[in-house]
């Protein structure tokens, strides 16, 4: 039996301010690190001893995953993962959600947001908000930075980096991945096996641990997010 936790990072200042984000690197709100720091209490009250802590390339994702280790007094070092960041959102990136809704209607945000395999348009090589003129990525090849991403595309990064570096740890060990929403929806839709439309309707909240519980087989037994006041449908459990 082994543990997989996944922790969509706290609110980070673009959440508060309802930009999209992407791949632009912006840190913790307060309310965001007041929850990254009640998901390590939450998992330190599990008993639960994590013995690899993966995260993004991402600021708001590796300080959630600090404050947590602080809180289980843990200074285990961690993987970061460009493959674990968040959707890139291309032209979007920088935008206001509700003036988007307001300039081009709520249901094409929402498609933009929501769906499995549309990308907003590219974002321009030159703009301030393309990751390779954002310091975090100059150490990966600029023919593999994207201008833009569905979900789809989201998924096959994810799950194949998943697949490659993290499952084989679960066999005998329990992992904590410090994400994103779309990093982390697409990791669900993996393991909970949801279709294009349920992974359109799957909300992850931010700094709540959704603990999975797996056999030796690595098929799950039961999950569950550990503010249960703070929890969101899983659609499957």
């Amino acid at each position: 039996m082994s543990f997989l936790i996944l922790v969509r990072h706290g609110q980070s200042t673009w959440n508060l301010e309802k930009r999209f984000t992407g791949w632009v690197d912006v840190d913790l709100t307060d309310t965001g690190k007041s929850e990254a720091k009640k998901a390590g209490f939450l998992i330190k009250e599990k008993n639960i001893k994590i013995h690899f802590y993966y995260s993004s390339l991402q600021l708001r994702a590796n300080n959630t995953l600090k404050i947590i280790q602080n809180v289980l007094n843990d200074e285990k070092k961690f993987t970061r993962a460009w493959q674990l960041n968040e959707r890139h959102y291309g032209s979007l990136t920088g935008l206001n959600k509700m003036e988007m809704s307001k300039k081009i209607g709520e249901d094409k945000v929402y498609e933009f947001r929501r769906s499995w395999d549309i990308k907003p348009e590219a974002l321009d090589k030159k703009s301030p908000y393309h990751p390779q003129n954002i310091k975090t990525y100059d150490s990966i090849p600029r023919k593999i930075l994207p201008d833009t991403e569905s979900l789809k595309d989201t998924y096959e990064r994810v799950t194949k980096y998943f697949g490659e570096e993290i499952k084989k740890k679960l066999e005998n060990n329990n992992v904590l991945i410090s994400a994103h929403g779309n990093s982390i929806r697409a990791l669900c839709k993996n393991l909970f096996v949801l279709d294009n439309n349920q992974i359109s309707n799957l909300e992850i909240p931010t700094g709540n641990p959704l603990t999975i519980e797996l056999n030796k087989n690595l098929k799950i037994i039961q999950c569950e997010y550990l503010d249960k006041e703070r929890a969101k449908n899983l659609l499957v459990f």
